[in-house]
């Protein structure tokens, strides 16, 4: 029977806490707690991560997939810390491996679409890259148009990180990378931020910092 040894995170999509079963430990994502008109949304989350997952199995650096059944989301527990709880500063190695990451989901089909959250992504205990939460991951066929537009916004999402922790090291293929922004992005200033911003903020009275940390 799984013991709970601490809880990660509750907010309205589900309560996430770390889980010790003999001796595995790993991430629980339950949405038991989830009121009943958010129960639909917070089941099409986590499906989502669970789909995004199996996309992924066997990739280093991302959560493994162990169970989901509806209501549970069990995957493996990664020891490290949030890109903002312990920052990159100067750590070329660190984005350089954080590229070939991407570039390996990239290739599986798989945008994460929500990298621009330092939260997301985390240093390990070994200092090298990883990337958690896939509530917002989009599959398809890795060549596809779609799907390279998404996998050039992660991209941008990354070397925005980069020009924060690590800037002398950027590139000139990389800072025009970081100028050329889609017309997805422009989009989602325009209309879907607004939303997202209303709900968590203005009915959900949630506040994620754009992945964060707390602030003062």
């Amino acid at each position: 029977m799984p013991v709970e040894i601490e809880a990660l995170k509750a907010d309205s999509f589900g309560r996430i806490a770390l889980m010790r079963e003999g001796e595995r430990v790993f991430v629980r994502r339950d949405l038991a707690h989830v009121p009943l008109w958010l129960r639909l949304p917070a089941w099409w989350l986590a499906r989502r991560e669970a789909r995004g997952l199996e996309a992924v199995r066997g990739v280093d650096a991302v959560p493994q997939l162990l169970r989901w059944d509806g209501r549970r989301l069990d995957r493996s527990y990664m020891s490290g810390a949030a890109m903002y709880q312990r920052p990159p500063r100067g750590d070329v190695v660190y984005f350089r491996e954080a590229r070939r990451l991407l570039q390996r989901l990239h290739r599986r089909g798989l945008a994460h679409n929500d990298l621009a959250k330092e939260a997301n992504w985390l240093v390990l205990d070994d200092g090298s890259p990883a990337i958690i939460d896939f509530q917002l991951a989009s599959r398809g066929r890795a060549r596809s148009p779609w799907m390279r537009l998404l996998a050039r916004e992660d991209l941008r999402h990354l070397l925005k990180h980069k020009r924060t922790y690590c800037p002398d090291a950027l590139t000139p293929v990389e800072r025009r990378v970081l100028k050329r922004r889609s017309w997805v992005r422009e989009a989602w200033f325009a209309t879907g931020k607004h939303g997202y911003r209303f709900i968590t903020r203005r009915v959900l009275h949630w506040e994620d910092n754009e992945g964060q940390g707390p602030k003062p």
